[in-house]
């Protein structure tokens, strides 16, 4: 079965959880991409933050990106996905918790992300449309 690690994307890049939300704008923008890990000062995850989180919890709310510091944003325990966890296992993972993207870890350290266009890719196509009618219902 295909792993976490045979499908991620890797080289992932955190925010650290004392940098603002402006930073981590700028860095969406410079890397292209919607979603960053949020990592504390021992290098940990502390949870993810979205553009959609920037744009609702920051901008929408009138408070200023550049005082905002990204870790302010980080919700409960960041949900992750072991390094060789195998695709079901993601499947079940982003299903149970309605996110589109995981975290991959191996230990403690960030190694890569994960997406669901990833796991479509790697699943056979019924798989796939389960994960598409999970992350689309509320």
């Amino acid at each position: 079965m295909t792993t976490a690690r045979e499908i991620m994307t890797a080289g992932a890049e955190c925010i650290g959880a004392q940098e603002t939300v402006l930073e981590a704008a700028k860095k969406m923008t410079e890397l292209g991409v919607g979603a960053l890990p949020i990592c504390g000062t021992d290098e940990r995850l502390k949870g993810m933050l979205t553009d959609r989180d920037i744009v609702v919890k920051v901008l929408g709310a009138g408070k200023d990106p550049a005082a905002v510091k990204a870790g302010d944003l980080a919700q409960g325990e960041a949900v992750t996905i072991g390094a060789d966890d195998d695709a079901e296992e993601i499947l079940r993972t982003m299903s149970e918790h309605k996110v589109r993207r995981l975290p991959v870890i191996d230990g403690h350290t960030l190694v890569g992300m994960v997406a669901q266009a990833d796991v479509a890719r790697a699943l056979p196509d019924p798989k796939v449309g389960d994960l598409l009618q999970a992350l689309s219902t509320d």
